[in-house]
């Protein structure tokens, strides 16, 4: 009867360990990641300090991915210099962080022809529902591998700077 309490005590932590280690939400003790920079035509993007790369990783950009980004619906990535401004634990994606897209200038060229600039531009994971198809999937977002997502998620705070560039 030891014996039985004994296996059944292993098997509970050894199930509570699994638990505990799948979890989406990892700890960051590194370097603080200065900035965020991604290069739309060779699809990578880089986690920078100070200039120094700490991780990068093959991305893949909505369904339109030359040129930046002018109204909603379009499936460009935009393009330019924004900020990381908040976070979904819940997305319909595996993770989520924001990019302010879009900024004034971006407003104003697309109220110029009459329509809307969107918005809710992401770099995020694979859908929880169903799968990407293919390369450059997305309406608009960077999309990584959900392990790599959160990664991303727990390096990267709101504030820092992030650069997308053609």
């Amino acid at each position: 009867m030891r014996i039985v309490k004994y296996l059944a005590l292993v098997v509970l932590v050894a199930g509570l360990s699994a638990c505990s280690s799948s979890s989406k939400f990892k700890k960051y003790d590194g370097p603080e990641v200065t900035h965020v920079i991604v290069h739309k035509g060779d699809r990578r993007m880089f986690l920078l300090h100070n200039g120094t790369v700490l991780k990068s990783y093959d991305i893949e950009l909505g369904f339109a991915p030359k040129g930046h980004k002018q109204f909603e619906g379009d499936g460009k990535t935009p393009e330019g210099t924004y900020r990381i401004d908040r976070r979904n634990p819940n997305s319909d994606f595996h993770l989520s962080i924001g990019l302010s897209y879009p900024n004034i200038r971006d407003i104003a060229k697309a109220q110029a022809v009459g329509k809307s600039p969107g918005g809710d531009i992401f770099i995020h994971g694979q859908p929880n529902k169903k799968s990407g198809t293919g390369p450059d999937w997305t309406a608009g977002c960077i999309s990584v591998e959900n392990g790599e997502m959160e990664d991303i998620y727990a390096m990267v705070k709101d504030g820092t700077l992030i650069t997308v560039r053609p």
